[in-house]
């Protein structure tokens, strides 16, 4: 395609924004980016058909590989995942470990949505926060030989979000990644309920120094819906 070709495929008015001085280019980027994702998300009804080996996964692909690349590089010997659903994420998890030949899955929901079996996955009913449920997964957690990783994907409101992340944050091993899903809902065009994620996350690492976000891993493919989700718990300070 010529170049003349291409820009004819471009509205005017972006054309004009296009010849500007570079310094608005960001902003251009940002925008286009902008437009793109809530295409996508519209497209997909927010990806809510996506699957894993027809299991209902409710995904984004593209995070999901940054999961993916994550899991292969940490090789967590146990991942604690809230929010089960339809148990498409655990059971794609678990393919993951099946294919290292490591690793469980503990995996926590409010209610039963699924028939799936895996002898890599325990499925737990139960609140995320109830004390029962904790219990399980300090027990799961002290007896892993190796990383522990935790993935927060239930309920998406401040309170529920910041409880999790005090309780769960305490299990995740030096090295390895607490994410906190789906803060795009904080977003003007995120279309959840809100606050949501994004506050809970600013509010937990003004108090919890021990983490940091890993602002790359979360642009990993410019478009997210984990915004300052992927929080990496700092190697504690060598002993002089």
């Amino acid at each position: 395609m010529t170049r003349g070709r291409l820009r004819a495929m471009i509205p005017k008015p972006l054309r004009h924004v296009l010849r500007r001085s570079t310094v608005e280019r960001p902003f251009v980027d940002r925008l286009v980016t902008r437009l793109f994702f809530e295409r996508l998300m519209r497209k997909t009804d927010n990806f809510s058909h996506c699957t894993w080996f027809g299991n209902r996964i409710w995904q984004n692909p593209l995070d999901l590989w940054t999961i993916q690349e994550t899991i292969t590089e940490v090789r967590p010997a146990l991942l604690i995942e809230s929010g089960t659903n339809q148990g498409g994420s655990a059971l794609f998890f678990a393919g993951l470990f099946d294919l290292m030949g490591n690793g469980k899955i503990l995996t926590i929901d409010i209610q039963k949505m699924h028939e799936l079996v895996h002898p890599r996955i325990e499925f737990v009913v139960g609140s995320s926060l109830a004390h029962t449920t904790m219990a399980c997964v300090h027990a799961r957690a002290a007896a892993a030989n190796g990383p522990v990783m935790v993935i927060l994907d239930s309920d998406h409101s401040e309170p529920h979000v910041f409880k999790e992340m005090e309780l769960y944050g305490s299990v995740v091993t030096p090295g390895s990644f607490m994410l906190v899903q789906d803060g795009v809902i904080d977003l003007p065009w995120g279309g959840g309920d809100r606050p949501g994620p994004l506050p809970a996350i600013k509010r937990f690492l003004a108090s919890n120094p021990q983490f940091e976000v890993d602002h790359e891993r979360c642009g990993r493919f410019l478009i997210t819906h984990h915004p300052l989700g992927w929080l990496r718990r700092k190697a504690p300070p060598r002993a002089c």
